[in-house]
C-alpha cells in the first residue's frame, strides 16, 4: 500500500543530488530535472521515480496503442519512459538499415514503487514508508566519483564524408524532394568504462537544460541535457516548443547581445524555424479542436549555459476524440530533428546518414497522474550500454538551400562540446 507524504528541506542540503545518487542503486531510475528554467507549465523542478513494480518495453508492433493501455492498467502514479526515434518506421512506411548497436528498445515505461516530486522546498514522496526514504536520501552521504570514461570518441564521418553527405541533401533539397532536412552523425566510444551517475552529474553542471534527464533501465542508460520540449499535455492543451537556431555564447553580456541581434536578424535561423512551426502547426491540426492550433510565441531567443537557441512555441486544445497516445504518434518524432516534408525527410536521412538514432532524436519524459504529460526531444544527450560498454551521441542540424556546408559542419561540432567536456573527451 503507497502512501503519499510531503516534507520540508533545507536548500542546503542539496537533496536533488542526493536523490540521484541514492536513486541510482535501483535497476530502473527516472531522474528528470529542470535546473531552475521554469515556465508556465512546469509541474515540478524535479521528478525521481525507481524501482519498476511494472514495465512496458515496445514489441514493435502497435507500440503507442500498447502505451496507452499500459497507463490505463495503472492510474493513479507518474510513469516515466522513452520513445526511441526509430518507432516513425511503425507510424509511416520506413525502415533503418544501420546497425542497433547500442540495442535500445523501441519504447521503456516503468511504474515505480517510489515517486519523489522536488518544487521548491516542498518534497512530495509516493511510497510505502515515505518517512524512511525521506530520511534515507537526507542521511545520503554524497560520494565524488570519478567518471571513469577511459575510451577515445570517435566521429562516424570525417569532415570529408560529412560535406559529401550535406551535398546529397542539397541535391535533394535542389530536386524539390525536400526543402529543409535535419542532418545528423554520430560520435562513439567501444569497449569502455563509465560511471553513469558522475557523468550526468558533470554534463548537468557543464549543461544545465529545462529537460535535464538520467534514466537507466537494466545496463543501459541515458545522460541527457536537453534544452527542448517534444510535447507537453495540461488539462486538454497540447504545448510544441521546437528549437531551430543555435548560436555559441559569448565571452561578454555585450558580446551575447550582438549574437542574440544577429540571430534575430539572420535570414536563415528564421526561415528554419517559420518550416518548423509550419510543419508542428500541421502535426498539432491532426489531433486538435478546429482553429485551436495557435503559434503563441514565434523566435524567442533562451539563453543557456553554452548557447542560445531560437524557439518558438505552438498551442491546440486536443479533441475529445485522440487519445493522448494518437496525440503523441501524430506529431512523432519531433519536426525539428527531421525536416520537411516530413516523411521524405526521414527517408532521406535513413538514407544519408551512417548510424541509427536509437533513442537519439526520441522522447523522454512521462505521463501524471492527473492525465498530464511532458516529454522532451532526446538531443545534446549521451547514450551508454554498459553490457557491451557501448557510448554514442549524436548531433544535428537543419540543412536549407541556403546553409553553408562548413558552417553546418562546425554547429554539430559546437552541439557535440557539453558531451565532450563531461566526458573529458576530444574526437579522435
Amino acid at each position: 500500500m503507497r502512501v503519499e507524504n510531503s516534507f520540508v528541506i533545507d536548500s542546503k542540503n542539496n537533496f536533488h543530488q542526493k536523490a540521484l545518487q541514492w536513486a541510482a542503486q535501483f535497476d530502473e531510475v527516472s531522474y528528470l530535472r529542470s535546473n531552475d528554467y521554469q515556465d508556465q507549465w512546469s509541474e515540478f523542478e524535479c521528478l525521481v521515480a525507481v524501482k519498476a513494480t511494472f514495465t512496458y518495453i515496445s514489441t514493435g508492433n502497435h507500440t503507442f496503442q500498447e502505451v496507452q493501455d499500459f497507463i490505463a492498467h495503472h492510474p493513479d502514479t507518474y510513469i516515466p519512459g522513452f520513445f526511441s526515434y526509430d518507432l516513425k518506421n511503425e507510424i509511416e512506411e520506413l525502415s533503418t538499415i544501420h546497425s542497433n548497436h547500442l540495442d535500445f528498445p523501441l519504447a521503456y515505461f516503468f511504474v515505480p514503487a517510489i515517486v519523489i516530486k522536488i518544487k521548491g522546498n516542498k518534497i512530495t514522496i509516493t511510497a510505502e514508508d515515505p518517512n524512511q526514504i525521506h530520511q534515507s536520501i537526507v542521511d545520503f552521504q554524497l560520494k565524488s566519483d570519478n567518471i571513469g570514461f577511459n575510451g577515445k570518441i570517435k566521429s562516424r564521418w570525417t569532415k570529408a564524408e560529412y560535406i559529401a553527405a550535406f551535398n546529397k541533401m542539397q541535391d535533394h533539397i535542389q530536386r524539390g524532394d525536400i526543402y529543409e532536412v535535419n542532418l545528423c552523425q554520430e560520435f562513439f566510444a567501444e569497449n569502455i568504462t563509465l560511471n553513469p551517475v558522475a557523468a550526468y552529474e558533470k554534463l548537468n553542471s557543464i549543461s544545465p537544460t529545462p529537460f535535464s534527464a538520467f534514466f537507466k533501465f537494466s545496463d543501459k542508460f541515458i545522460l541527457s541535457a536537453s534544452p527542448e520540449r517534444f510535447l507537453a499535455k495540461r488539462n486538454n492543451q497540447l504545448i510544441s516548443q521546437p528549437i531551430k537556431g543555435t548560436a555559441k555564447r559569448g565571452k561578454t553580456n555585450e558580446e551575447d547581445e550582438q549574437i542574440i541581434l544577429e540571430m534575430l536578424n539572420s535570414k536563415k535561423e528564421i526561415a528554419e524555424n517559420v518550416m518548423i512551426v509550419d510543419l508542428v502547426r500541421n502535426d498539432l491540426t491532426r489531433s486538435a479542436v478546429p482553429k485551436s492550433v495557435k503559434a503563441n510565441r514565434l523566435f524567442e531567443i533562451q539563453t543557456f549555459k553554452l548557447v542560445h537557441q531560437m524557439i518558438s512555441t505552438i498551442t491546440s486544445e486536443k479533441r475529445d476524440d485522440v487519445t493522448d497516445l494518437e496525440a503523441i504518434k501524430n506529431t512523432f518524432p519531433a519536426g525539428s530533428m527531421t525536416g520537411a516534408p516530413k516523411i521524405a525527410a526521414m527517408r532521406i536521412c535513413d538514407q544519408v546518414e551512417a548510424a541509427q538514432r536509437s533513442v537519439y532524436a526520441g522522447s523522454i519524459g512521462y505521463f501524471a497522474p492527473n492525465g498530464n504529460f511532458d516529454f522532451n526531444v532526446v538531443i545534446r544527450t549521451i547514450l551508454y550500454n554498459s553490457q557491451n560498454n557501448y557510448l554514442s551521441f549524436q548531433t544535428g542540424g537543419a540543412i536549407t538551400s541556403q546553409a553553408n556546408a562548413d558552417d553546418e559542419y562546425q554547429e554539430c561540432l559546437l552541439k557535440a562540446n557539453g558531451m565532450l567536456k563531461a566526458l573529458d573527451s576530444q574526437i579522435n
